[in-house]
């Protein structure tokens, strides 16, 4: 079991890498300082991939969404909400386990050694919602509704808060291009101490920014008890040991709630299950499952 699980957790960082290399691959955007504006850049990718990171060959989907919720010209994302319909339906927050850069950061940073490692933060209960919040007013109201004298709005979440853009975006450009340096200020500022406090608390616990703020992860996690990519558990064989929640970093009982929208597939609790009575849709032997888990 052991063997299997670090097979899957290798295959999982493998799959992390390569993604974040094919969608950040623009090498010379980190040597000259320059943002990669070929075609490309007019598509989504799954995860969050800032639009200003040097080596970034593929847009964003929140940054999409405010661009389009704060132009004067348009307000209906036909195409984002669409990419975003559909790479739920089919895979909801495995984009986050498998395939997000900034979710990659959090994982190794999660490995640097620390004196005790928490479960969650206090007031994890009430913290999780904050997500949805930020979805709500920062990524949708605000654009739409806090505009200029010439109705153009301004992309929030992306702007004020998102540390994927500070990290793989404004430290690069800030650390390469000279002039940019000189007419950091504020904002700049602001960011760099909530990706920092980001960072920090990377360490502490699992994936703060995952469980707390990330707005594509609960678009996501919304979809997770109906996407395709589904985790099931057979009633039969459970005995409710609480082998999956343990082994599972964002503390999910999964015997209960194999599809919660926090779970992003990460793969560690099929791995413990000592009766085996965990699996996914996509496994050959799928277990039986009942009508309890396709509630959950």
């Amino acid at each position: 079991m052991d063997k299997k699980r670090t097979l899957r957790q290798r295959i999982r960082l493998a799959v992390q890498l390569c993604f974040t290399a094919v969608t950040n691959g623009y090498v010379q955007g980190f040597v000259t300082g320059r943002i990669f504006s070929g075609p490309s850049k007019a598509y989504c990718v799954p995860g969050l991939n800032c639009y200003s990171c040097p080596g970034a060959l593929g847009a964003c989907p929140l940054g999409s969404l405010q661009a389009v919720l704060s132009s004067r010209d348009y307000r209906f994302a036909a195409y984002v909400l669409g990419f975003l319909m559909i790479v739920g339906a089919f895979f909801g927050r495995f984009v986050c386990g498998w395939l997000c850069p900034f979710g990659l950061i959090q994982d190794l940073l999660y490995k640097v050694p620390f004196v005790k490692k928490l479960r969650a933060l206090p007031g994890d209960r009430f913290l999780r919602w904050l997500k949805y919040v930020l979805l709500v007013g920062f990524v949708i109201l605000l654009p739409l509704f806090a505009v200029d004298a010439v109705g153009l709005g301004s992309p929030w979440f992306c702007k004020w808060i998102c540390p994927s853009g500070t990290l793989l975006g404004g430290w690069p450009l800030a650390l390469i291009n000279e002039g940019l340096r000189s007419a950091l200020g504020f904002l700049f500022a602001w960011k760099s101490a909530l990706l920092i406090l980001i960072i920090l608390l990377s360490i502490l616990v699992y994936r703060p920014f995952c469980r707390y703020l990330c707005p594509l992860g609960a678009i996501y996690g919304l979809f997770n008890p109906i996407a395709l990519y589904r985790f099931r558990v057979d009633r039969e064989k459970c005995t409710s040991c609480g082998a999956c929640r343990k082994a599972c970093k964002l503390d999910i009982p999964v015997w209960e709630k194999p599809n919660s929208i926090e779970c992003i597939r990460c793969g560690a609790c099929l791995d413990v299950c000592p009766e085996q009575a965990l699996s996914s849709t996509l496994a050959r032997n799928r277990c039986v499952h009942t009508r309890e888990d396709a509630n959950s």
